[in-house]
């Protein structure tokens, strides 16, 4: 369930003025900004664009860019930035410039449907003129390259079918390639996790759980380490439980020293309409703290309000 439904009675026009006169003259009403956006939805925004340029000559990015900064600028162009282009983002920044942002190729990758990573290979050529592939395998490498490659496809199986004796198959598959011998059969544990159906994945896990007297989790953890690691685990936590896994990504971006930023500022943006509710109900089951008073101890000013109006609410 999402946090942000938009409004019925939207008029872009006045949205659109009420933004302008927030923005223009001294000082900028960063309240007002907030106000407008969190109660848009994102197609809603996206009309707002539009409109802002139409009735008032300017670019609203750009204007937004010039009045705001830091994450609260960040967290405001995200949310007008459309679904999929906004992911499309994220995936260049994490791979451009020095360094590698591996985390988020992982979290993106391995939690968005097939019908989602069409869409984000067919923008990604468009915006950069190469493949999300050819980037993901200039910049990764080994099995972790494969893995990604693999999930880029979107071509996993979408099905609810769960073929018993293959089930029974893959899970043997899984014991030999990994905790029955000495090193792993990492291929073997990519093509298992990353083209079996949701349904036929937990049914394997469940008899790997019998055949290995350990977790599948707990197998990848000993078996393998590094990016390929998180990425296997991420794979099978987004099996799992979708909203428990970026219930844990907000809660690692947030504990101790510091803040993750990047990660807080992408799901708290890209979660707000599609599963943010449940990420709530996941959080506080984890952690026995609400993901509201998370950010509120987490972050400040404009950045604090505009997280906690994507957030929801108190639970």
């Amino acid at each position: 369930m999402a946090t942000i439904k938009g409004v019925s009675s939207f008029s872009a026009e006045q949205e659109a003025q009420a933004l302008r006169k927030a923005m223009k003259g001294f000082g900028t009403d960063e309240d007002a900004i907030i106000e407008v956006l969190t109660k848009l939805n994102v197609s809603q925004r996206q009309q707002l664009l539009i409109t802002y340029k139409s009735s008032i000559g300017r670019d609203l990015i750009d204007d937004l860019k010039s009045e705001l900064s830091g994450n609260f600028e960040r967290v405001i162009i995200g949310m007008m930035t459309s679904t999929t282009l906004y992911d499309v983002h994220e995936l260049k920044r994490a791979m451009k410039g020095a360094g590698t942002d591996e985390g988020c190729l992982i979290e993106i990758l391995a939690s968005r449907t097939n019908e989602e990573i069409r869409r984000i290979n067919e923008n990604y050529k468009l915006q950069y003129g190469c493949t999300l592939e050819e980037d993901i395998a200039s910049d990764t490498s080994s099995m972790f390259r494969r893995v990604l490659v693999s999930l880029a496809t979107g071509r996993r199986d979408e099905g609810t079918y769960v073929d018993e004796a293959l089930a029974q198959q893959d899970a043997q598959c899984l014991y030999e390639a990994g905790e029955k011998k000495w090193g792993t059969d990492e291929a073997q544990f990519m093509t298992i996790l990353c083209t079996r159906n949701r349904c036929h994945l937990l049914r394997v896990f469940d008899v790997y759980r019998g055949i290995a007297d350990k977790d599948i989790a707990d197998s990848i953890k000993s078996e393998m380490s590094g990016d390929l690691e998180d990425a296997l685990l991420a794979v099978v936590k987004c099996v799992r439980n979708k909203p428990a896994y970026f219930a844990e990504r907000l809660y690692k971006s947030m504990k101790g020293l510091g803040t993750d930023d990047n990660t807080l500022i992408r799901v708290m943006v890209s979660r707000s309409e599609i599963d943010m509710l449940d990420i709530r109900r996941e959080f506080l089951t984890m952690y026995g703290k609400s993901l509201y008073s998370f950010i509120k101890g987490d972050c400040s000013g404009d950045y604090r309000k505009v997280l906690l109006r994507l957030c929801g609410g108190e639970d």
